[in-house]
């Protein structure tokens, strides 16, 4: 397939948009995982997505600075947690669900996806990846790269990255229990030493990496380079 058509795909909202999984983030109970055609899957965990913000979380938390932009904020937990902590932030998802959800929920949110316009480009001084999110359009360093340009001059990036050391791209679709919903798309998964290897060809320079008190979930954060 061509980059142009590979970025077409990157850049498609119906597999978010549609209607099985925007009625997922309103319903906890829900089976909602990507699945590629040979057997691999990833849950999405919509339960605590709708929920509040946890222990891990409240780490990440911690380690934002300045004005904060949730890439792919779902549900609003963590634009929510922010905005109580006194952050200016945005939520970009787009899924307009999950942006009426996180409106709900007091925060500010945008539909639309993070390679098109984005509201303060530039100014930044946090933006997050969580939740897998940098899986984003199948294409790690594309995406970081996007990202830098967001974020101002010595901003971070906070990461949850796999608990693996992986480094795979994949064409996935949403599947609500054995069900399949909307288009392929491209998805990836990376661990943290990918990812530190993927943002240095990028313009990042790694920070720190920590794991969750029960070792389930892994992130890093990395500062923009000049």
């Amino acid at each position: 397939m061509s980059t142009t058509s590979e970025r077409r795909l990157a850049d498609r909202s119906e597999a978010w948009s549609s209607g099985p999984y925007a009625e997922a983030l309103h319903c906890r109970s829900a089976d909602v995982t990507l699945c590629d055609g040979e057997g691999w899957s990833f849950p999405l965990d919509v339960d605590r997505w709708s929920g509040r913000a946890d222990t891990a979380d409240r780490a990440v938390l911690e380690r934002c600075a300045g004005r904060v932009l949730d890439v792919g904020c779902g549900a609003g937990r963590l634009v929510e947690a922010l905005a109580r902590r006194g952050h200016a932030v945005l939520g970009i998802d787009v899924s307009p669900a999950a942006v009426i959800a996180t409106v709900c929920r007091g925060g500010h949110a945008r539909s639309g996806s993070v390679f098109g316009p984005v509201t303060g480009e530039g100014t930044w001084g946090t933006a997050l990846l969580i939740d897998g999110n940098i899986g984003i359009g199948g294409d790690p360093r594309r995406l970081l790269r996007r990202v830098h340009d967001l974020v101002r001059p010595g901003g971070l990036l906070i990461v949850e990255t796999s608990p693996r050391e992986v480094d795979e791209r994949r064409r996935v679709r949403i599947h609500i229990g054995h069900h399949s919903v909307g288009p392929v798309f491209p998805w990836a998964t990376v661990g943290s030493g990918a990812l530190v290897d993927h943002g240095r060809l990028s313009g990042w320079a790694p920070v720190e990496q920590w794991t969750s008190l029960l070792g389930e979930r892994h992130f890093a954060v990395l500062r923009a380079c000049a």
